[in-house]
């Protein structure tokens, strides 16, 4: 379970985006081509995707390049979605485009840990091989995604008139209130429920508010995927309070992690906010990985 903790600033800027975010659309599209639960409801989009694949001989890349780096399992390189995607494909490509090296070496060799990559992947720091990778996305999306962009846009308008009436009725609570079953709100606090995870965790927005992307390929659960900037975001106080320590302590580990590259630290007024950085990001799920493998091995 993940509890995201709203304030009166947070409900101000809570907003649901108007269209999904392609390159998470396209990593959720793999994962609909990996799996075949819940294939009933694609049934339709696999034949025809598969098939524009073929005809476009994309099988190849897709097989031995975008599969390999975008697995169906506890972990894939996080700059493969950046946040800015939301703004469309050409600005999500772009933010891909841009990532530093070292962030793109760090999530390859997480991603080599812990699944396996492919032995080509750590070239993706080099920015020509990575303009090639963009282009194979580039046509992927127009293979698999445009082709279904009138289905997708009349089921997300159909998504977002029935969060609109909630909004007319019941302002953002009423809209965050109809979001189940997988969403529950129980004032202030948002409940999303994570099949995967074994760890309740708590989010704090600060102010932030908190954006609703709606996705046509994502399947079974909802993904913390647009606030991975503030996932990790708490103050010392707050950190002391969830690992019960004294604030002094806190900040002492919070020190540590900040020297070790997992976190930053920025000061709000008096107090200051520690979020993760991306390299902490990708160790946080790693070890939320390792948890969930440990529990399911374990004895009952």
């Amino acid at each position: 379970m993940l509890r995201i903790h709203f304030g009166d600033a947070d409900l101000a800027r809570t907003r649901l985006a108007p269209a999904p975010d392609p390159l998470f659309e396209v990593a959720a599209s793999m994962h609909r081509l990996q799996s075949s639960r819940g294939r009933w409801a694609y049934a339709g989009w696999y034949r025809t995707a598969r098939r524009e694949l073929r005809e476009k001989g994309l099988e190849r890349a897709l097989r031995g390049v975008l599969l390999p780096m975008y697995p169906r399992a506890a972990y894939y390189p996080d700059f493969l979605t950046p946040a800015t995607g939301v703004e469309g494909l050409e600005a999500g490509l772009e933010a891909l485009l841009a990532t530093p090296a070292r962030r793109v070496e760090e999530e390859v060799g997480m991603l080599d840990r812990l699944i396996g990559a492919p032995g080509w992947a750590g070239r993706l720091a080099e920015h020509d091989v990575r303009q090639e990778f963009v282009g194979i996305l580039r046509a992927y999306y127009g293979a698999v995604v445009v082709p279904q962009q009138e289905r997708i846009q009349a089921r997300i308008e159909a998504e977002r008139a029935v969060r609109g009436r909630g909004l007319l009725h019941g302002g953002v609570e009423g809209m965050l209130a109809g979001l189940g079953p997988m969403l529950r709100w129980c004032p202030p606090v948002l409940e999303v429920a994570y099949p995967r995870q074994t760890q309740d965790r708590d989010l704090y927005l600060n102010g932030r508010g908190l954006t609703l992307v709606p996705s046509y390929f994502n399947w079974g659960e909802p993904v913390a995927f647009a606030l991975r900037v503030a996932a990790g975001g708490a103050t010392t106080g707050e950190i002391a309070r969830a690992a019960g320590v004294s604030a002094s302590a806190a900040s002492r580990h919070a020190t540590v992690l900040r020297d070790a590259g997992l976190i930053t630290t920025t000061r709000n007024g008096p107090a200051v906010l520690h979020t993760l950085t991306p390299t902490g990001a990708s160790v946080l799920r790693a070890a939320q990985a390792r948890a969930g493998e440990e529990s399911a091995d374990a004895p009952g």
